[in-house]
């Protein structure tokens, strides 16, 4: 496979993973958040795990989850073992008990977890199946270097339909970043929809996640280009910035709403990217969001004009284009 195709896979710590998140607090949480229906085999997991809630595997994930731990830090400590077996292919983090993978073999063997995949294959070979069809010759990578220059990390896609139901991951490990994703939820108590039939959810998920965390590396590697812009103001809200409390978290999180908008565009229709940025100005609460597309695509023709190759090269215009370009989206 091309280091620039996007791999698509069913990774068994993934999975066992999930299945522990199912038998946590997390699933009711989620409801709390916003009711949705689930994926038929994200219960049957709940259900099969039902008897082992007091299982040390779980009881640590809990009280884990309960001291605030991201859930990107979860699956990025267990794509750090082996499979089978969960062996260490690195020095775990310290914030994790040093018998946790130990635990969460355990709990795999006694719970039956291989052969509860294996009666559920169907569905998970049909969510692989079907994120390949949206996947197939998609190229995030020539995308992203118009932005940051070449990209050389491989992008892997590992469609979700345990838990999370409501929340994609990003993990990068070396040249690896790898998007978790579950399928875009349905109205009501409806299951959610399959992968290709809803490809603008698919490419939204994974550019978000390739995009951010490449973003925030290029960003890290120009600290003196940061440091002469962060000081000026942006044009955000309180609720933005108590969310995004560095410069840098903030500039990615609006670069990628500007990001996905241009690509739903051109890889999709008008349609999908205005339906996409109307709906993050409404999670956000952000005014300033439809004018990040025009922002990047003012950056896209000065690069083409060669005003300049980089974002870096960009970024002392970045606060007064956006500020503009939220006024002419306000009129």
């Amino acid at each position: 496979m091309s280091n620039r195709n996007v791999e698509v896979r069913i990774d068994d710590r993934v999975r066992l993973l999930s299945a522990v998140l199912a038998a946590t607090c997390w699933p009711d949480e989620e409801q709390k958040r916003k009711p949705h229906g689930t994926h038929a085999h994200a219960r049957g997991t709940r259900r099969v795990l039902a008897g082992f809630v007091e299982h040390p595997a779980i009881q640590t994930m809990q009280l884990l989850i309960d001291k605030g731990a991201p859930l990107e830090a979860f699956y990025t400590y267990i794509m750090g073992f082996s499979w089978p077996r969960l062996e260490p292919t690195a020095q775990p983090p310290p914030w994790v008990p040093s018998s946790w993978h130990k635990q969460l073999w355990h709990l795999y063997e006694v719970a039956g977890l291989d052969k509860w995949w294996e009666e559920e294959q169907y569905d998970w070979s049909e969510a692989a199946t079907t994120a390949e069809n949206v996947l197939q010759g998609v190229d995030f990578h020539q995308f992203l270097e118009q932005f940051i220059g070449p990209v050389t990390q491989h992008f892997s896609f590992n469609p979700n339909i345990s838990y999370p139901t409501d929340t994609e991951i990003g993990v990068r490990l070396g040249n690896e970043i790898c998007c978790i994703a579950p399928p875009r939820i349905a109205w009501g108590d409806n299951p959610p929809w399959p992968f290709d039939e809803d490809p603008a959810h698919v490419y939204r998920a994974a550019l978000t996640q390739y995009g951010r965390l490449l973003i925030l590396g290029y960003l890290a590697q120009y600290p003196d280009a940061v440091a002469k812009v962060s000081s000026q103001p942006l044009p955000i809200n309180e609720q933005f910035a108590a969310k995004y409390p560095t410069f840098n978290e903030r500039f990615v999180a609006l670069f990628m709403v500007g990001a996905v908008g241009v690509f739903l565009e051109e890889a999709l229709s008008e349609r999908e990217a205005k339906a996409y940025v109307l709906m993050q100005t409404k999670v956000e609460g952000l005014k300033v969001l439809p004018g990040m597309v025009s922002v990047l695509r003012r950056y896209l023709e000065g690069r083409a004009d060669g005003r300049w190759d980089e974002l870096r090269e960009y970024l002392p215009h970045f606060s007064n284009h956006l500020r503009v370009a939220k006024t002419i989206t306000t009129l």
